[in-house]
């Protein structure tokens, strides 16, 4: 332990702390602007600078809390008239190059930089000269859209998807004033590695990268009289939309979404969960299949659209491993407008699908390829963002908060525990052991909490014993940054011709799973996740039902549809292929 003070206040603190960290310690907030808990800090803005006093000569000079570690007997003061002028300086030159229009900014409510300035009473025209970098707006692909004037080159960007996801879709062009942030060799993202994972979105403080706004396009399509629309929500939106409406992170708010969406004029609202319980049945007898059958192993989960997207770009070799299930979101689509349509007295035509993700690539998903038209029309019509549906929310002036829970539609919207787990890193590998232990053993598991899956390390590893000699060894990785280790581990067995190390891996494109994807609300952070990935776990443990093939609804779809798992026509409407891609155009 470290002993410092902090403005007069003695406290300890674990060796490797920062300033910035001791502090919050002792709830004294520093303004920071680059740092966020998710990267490692780098110091660029200069918001958070504080002085470090000599006890010797009583001299202070400036450090930077975020990233100068604390030192035994350190003095530190973090406020007075010096530093809030250094600070109020910095944010001054920051809008200097900043435009001015944030009543018609993404961000406008949620912009960090909005925030420190009016913390600061930054209500007039910066004292310097106003410089533009002038950049075109690149909105190449289907949903992220970068506007660099916006930028404030804080880097964040740039670290989430170089440290954190391994992509290297964004860099630094030029220097000095010059400096840009954006695509490599000042290309668009369309033509860069980028996998639409989101995440340089979900770190930006700024309006600099956001997401194309669909909302006017859903309302005029809700309102048209000639369409029927219908709603699905995916499973962790219920554990984050709440924090849009000031509840407390990780709180449940599956019936009052049902409820919001029967007031914005969705005549019948589904839960892709009950596509989360359909994947686990089509992927389990997959797995299976390929373990008595021969087939290629590992197999890969496929319901994370950015490690699709990945795999086809960097992974090539492997594409035969990803699992032929489509994700639940293009299953929900694939049913809606074809078992439901039916019961319905619909044409597919005639449905409009939104989908509720917590994930931007799901938009890129949804029309990857013409498996996403199995219907005969578009399977799943728009996709909405968590955030973007929480605007849509506020927008239709619903008192969200304050909603009475409600139920979603049957036939296809009740689900099972396992069901709701897949927004979670490891919950469609514990969904999945649930299920294939009573494929491989004919028994139900009798304990279904699967706690190996759980957790934030980046890659978790286990052997399931089914008994009768029949051992499974699967992996869970989480983060696009932690997949190159494990491929790196399976392709050096199979060149050694070693026994493989794994036979079935789940990968999740965000830290944590689909509880902080790219579209979910802002400040994501490991506080965070343990929040909402608890709220899954709680929904789970409130359901009499948690194996996906016990869900009477599922056997139903099988008996009256599909036939049986993998079936012909389960195969027509519920699996995919997957094609090499060129990680640049």
């Amino acid at each position: 332990m470290i002993n410092l003070t902090i403005n007069g206040k003695n406290i300890a603190v674990e060796e490797g702390s920062t300033i910035l960290d001791a502090a919050k310690k002792l709830n004294i907030k520093i303004p920071s602007l680059c740092y966020n808990k998710d990267l490692p800090a780098w110091a660029s803005c200069g918001i958070c600078v504080v002085k470090n006093v000599d006890p010797r000569t009583g001299r202070a000079r400036m450090a930077r809390a975020c990233a100068t570690k604390v030192t035994e007997g350190m003095n530190v003061i973090t406020h007075d008239p010096e530093l809030a002028k250094a600070r109020r300086t910095v944010l001054e030159l920051i809008l200097s190059n900043h435009p001015q229009d944030c009543l018609q900014c993404n961000r406008s409510g949620q912009c960090e930089l909005q925030d420190l300035a009016i913390e600061f009473g930054l209500r007039k025209a910066p004292r310097f000269t106003r410089i533009l970098k002038n950049q075109p707006t690149d909105d190449s692909y289907e949903v992220i859209v970068f506007d660099r004037d916006k930028c404030i080159n804080c880097g964040r960007c740039v670290e989430a998807c170089q440290v954190m996801q391994n992509v290297h879709a964004i860099e630094y062009t030029g220097r000095g004033d010059k400096t840009v942030i954006g695509p490599v060799a000042g290309h668009v993202l369309a033509n860069s590695p980028c996998v639409r994972c989101g995440q340089c979105a979900a770190h930006c403080p700024t309006g600099a990268i956001t997401t194309h706004n669909p909302i006017a396009e859903v309302l005029d399509k809700v309102a048209e009289p000639n369409l029927t629309p219908v709603a699905s929500i995916a499973p962790s939106v219920r554990a984050a939309l709440g924090e849009e409406f000031g509840l407390p992170a990780g709180t449940l708010t599956t019936g009052k979404i049902y409820t919001a969406l029967r007031m914005l004029g969705f005549k019948y609202v589904f839960d892709t969960n009950f596509a989360a319980d359909l994947t686990i049945m089509e992927e389990g007898t997959e797995l299976v299949d390929r373990l008595t059958n021969g087939g290629v192993l590992p197999m890969f989960t496929s319901c994370c659209p950015a490690w699709v997207d990945y795999a086809e770009k960097n992974y090539h070799d492997f594409l035969p491993n990803l699992s032929t299930a489509k994700s639940p979101q293009q299953m929900q689509g694939a049913i809606t407008k074809t078992y439901w349509a039916q019961q319905a007295s619909l044409k597919p035509e005639e449905i409009y699908h939104v989908s509720i993700m917590p994930c931007t690539a799901k938009a890129y998903e949804a029309r990857r390829n013409d498996d996403m038209k199995s219907s005969g029309a578009q399977d799943v019509d728009k996709v909405l963002t968590t955030r973007e549906f929480a605007a849509l929310i506020r927008m239709a002036g619903i008192d969200f908060a304050n909603l009475e829970d409600s139920e979603a539609d049957n036939p296809i919207g009740p689900y099972t525990g396992a069901g709701t787990i897949f927004g979670a890193t490891g919950g469609v590998m514990e969904a999945a052991v649930r299920t294939a232990y009573k494929l491989v053993t004919g028994n139900e598991l009798k304990d279904v909490h699967y706690t190996p899956a759980r957790g934030l390390d980046g890659v978790k590893k286990a052997e399931i014993d089914f008994g009768n000699g029949i051992k499974i060894k699967i992996a869970v990785v989480h983060q696009l940054g932690n997949v190159d280790a494990i491929m790196k581990e399976i392709a050096e067995a199979q060149k050694a011709g070693k026994e493989r190390p794994y036979d079935f891996i789940e990968i999740m494109a965000c830290r944590g799973g689909c509880v902080t994807g790219g579209g979910q609300p802002y400040g994501h952070c490991d506080e965070l996740r343990v929040k909402r990935a608890a709220a899954l776990y709680e929904d789970d443990d409130t359901h009499e039902i948690h194996c996906s093939h016990q869900n009477p609804l599922i056997t139903q779809i099988y008996d009256k549809f599909f036939e049986k798992p993998n079936s012909e026509k389960a195969h027509h409407l519920l699996h995919t292929s997957y094609t090499k891609r060129e990680l640049y155009k």
